[in-house]
């Protein structure tokens, strides 16, 4: 066997793909243009690198759960001029991650809150950031089922441990005292130590209302709200506008 046939099954008993499928071509280029060997190797990891940092990237967004795929630059932000664009770009700089800090998005229903929530987790999950998205009501469905079995200390830990966690529509549905009391433990384990990300249809000032105690509610805010961004969007829903462009085409090819 030829050193070089035995270079490729060591480069791939090493697990280096990308390094190996490129290494053919890359010998000629390397006689071609007579580039030297550690900028030649350099090149060479620096595609491995490249490849494996791809690949964690896209594993991580399929096990955090997004319930679709869209970035910032699907957002409509003329359709939704209340929303300043430059502070979210300066927020997927995930600066808010390394500081902490917490995102709250208001708004009523389809203006683009979980769009812009998933968006943030997108972009930590591509930088390899532990991320999570789950609904208000699941979250609580699972906090109750643990605190039910005995193992709610377990479960709580399970959710902490997200340096990102998106908690989709909080007052879609109400809470009752014990689902309050839960989410409460749970934020207040992430307090000061990793970022939520929450988006809700409801005013502050009704809190009390949604979690069925305004102390409770109160206690969520107050650690919710300190550190944070938020975030208020008012403006016509993205489903409207949808229906609305619908029409409109069927209007023109009618004509």
């Amino acid at each position: 066997m030829s050193n070089y046939n035995k270079l490729l099954n060591n480069l791939e008993a090493l697990k280096l793909e990308k390094f190996r499928s490129y290494l053919p071509n890359y010998l000629e280029e390397i006689t071609k243009k007579e580039i030297p060997f550690t900028e030649a190797l350099l090149e060479l990891t620096e595609k491995e690198l490249d490849f494996r940092n791809e690949r964690a990237s896209k594993i991580q967004i399929s096990v955090s759960a997004f319930p679709f795929e869209k970035t910032l630059k699907d957002f409509d932000f003329d359709f939704q001029p209340s929303i300043n664009k430059t502070q979210l770009l300066d927020l997927e700089s995930l600066r808010f991650i390394e500081n902490k800090e917490n995102i709250l998005f208001f708004g009523t229903s389809g203006v683009g809150k979980t769009h812009l929530a998933v968006a943030l987790g997108i972009a930590a999950a591509k930088k390899r950031y532990l991320t999570y998205f789950i609904s208000c009501h699941d979250l609580i469905m699972q906090l109750n089922k643990a605190h039910a079995e005995n193992r709610l200390e377990t479960k709580l830990k399970h959710f902490s441990k997200y340096k990102l966690l998106i908690i989709d529509e909080i007052g879609y549905l109400p809470i009752d005292k014990q689902g309050a009391n839960l989410l409460f433990q749970l934020i207040n384990k992430r307090y000061e130590k990793n970022s939520t990300i929450i988006t809700t249809n409801q005013p502050f000032s009704k809190w009390g209302e949604v979690f069925s105690d305004v102390t409770l509610a109160n206690a969520i805010l107050d650690r919710l709200i300190h550190h944070s961004s938020i975030i208020k969007i008012t403006g016509p829903s993205y489903r409207l506008k949808g229906k609305m462009d619908l029409l409109e085409s069927k209007k023109s090819s009618n004509n």
